[in-house]
């Protein structure tokens, strides 16, 4: 079984989707019809900006979308997914490449959860940082011993777990889980504390942008960061969405379970070739491509 996985952020560079405007009269429409919706021209600042400004919340995340669904878009035929998957952000481009949420329903959300997030970012002190070479129970046990809010955020792959919280906190545990063995323990150049608590405010605030969206039934099962597991329920699938913000990212367990019920090999559609090689730490020989038209 094939699976199409789609990235979040941080895979974006200058010059992404480019190709696909100058080469496709589809990509071109779609990508106008997206300046449109957002109210400004993010094709811009994708194709010729600078990285100040495509770092920036409100723009890096409609831009990894954008480039990830029109891309597959434009595959046409040859996008035959039997099961999607998405890291993060990443979740909302598989649910429109199979058919749950339509283009425009999908870029509104995805707008609505940047400027919510940067929001939450704003309110309060916070980062992330990545764990390198520990167990992930060691890192949960001392993250739930530290005075202060700091959790395990990103499950990446085997021996890479990425936490959030408040500035100090994770300061602080990153400290205790080096002391502990850890080979690197990086605090990350990132807004503030996805997948945490501190996240509530803009959970909130994008589940009740979700909740008056219209979900379809899926084209194939989304593997949701949330459980980990395959759904193609449209009502589950979006109560799953809803707690998305402020719960783990599970992608070591999502890469897992698809192996488990049959995926052979991945195809990773979007920005880059970061999901490429966490599923090459579960196993080496396991084959990957990024999708190209």
């Amino acid at each position: 079984m094939k699976a199409y996985v789609f990235p979040g952020q941080g895979a974006q560079f200058i010059g992404m989707g480019k190709d696909l405007y100058e080469q496709s009269t589809l990509a071109q429409t779609m990508f106008e019809r997206a300046n449109e919706i957002l109210g400004f021209r993010i094709t811009d600042i994708m194709f010729n900006g600078t990285d100040e400004e495509l770092k920036e919340t409100k723009v890096t995340q409609p831009a990894i979308f954008l480039h990830s669904v029109i891309l597959a878009k434009v595959l046409g035929n040859e996008f035959k997914p039997e099961m999607v998957a998405g890291h993060s952000l990443g979740e909302l481009s598989a649910l429109v490449a199979n058919g749950v949420l339509n283009f425009e329903d999908g870029l509104k959300l995805v707008s609505q959860r940047a400027l919510a997030m940067q929001k939450a970012c704003e309110a309060v002190p916070s980062t992330m940082a990545a764990i390198l070479g520990l167990e992930d129970e060691v890192v949960e046990k001392i993250c739930s011993e530290i005075n202060g809010v700091v959790v395990a955020a990103n499950y990446n792959c085997p021996g890479q777990l990425v936490i959030s919280g408040e500035i100090n906190a994770v300061n602080e545990a990153c400290q205790k889980l080096t002391e502990a063995g850890a080979k690197r323990a990086l605090v990350l150049l990132v807004g503030g504390a996805f997948h945490s608590p501190l996240m509530e405010p803009a959970r909130e605030e994008l589940a009740a942008a979700i909740a008056a969206t219209t979900f379809s039934t899926p084209s194939c099962p989304v593997y949701q960061n949330v459980t980990a597991n395959a759904v193609s329920d449209p009502i589950a699938i979006k109560e799953n969405l809803m707690k998305q913000l402020t719960a783990p990212v599970k992608w070591t367990q999502t890469m897992e379970q698809m192996i488990a019920d049959g995926c052979t090999s991945v195809v990773e559609v979007g920005p880059g070739k970061v999901l490429q090689g966490l599923f090459k730490k579960i196993d080496r020989q396991f084959p990957t491509e990024s999708a190209a038209i």
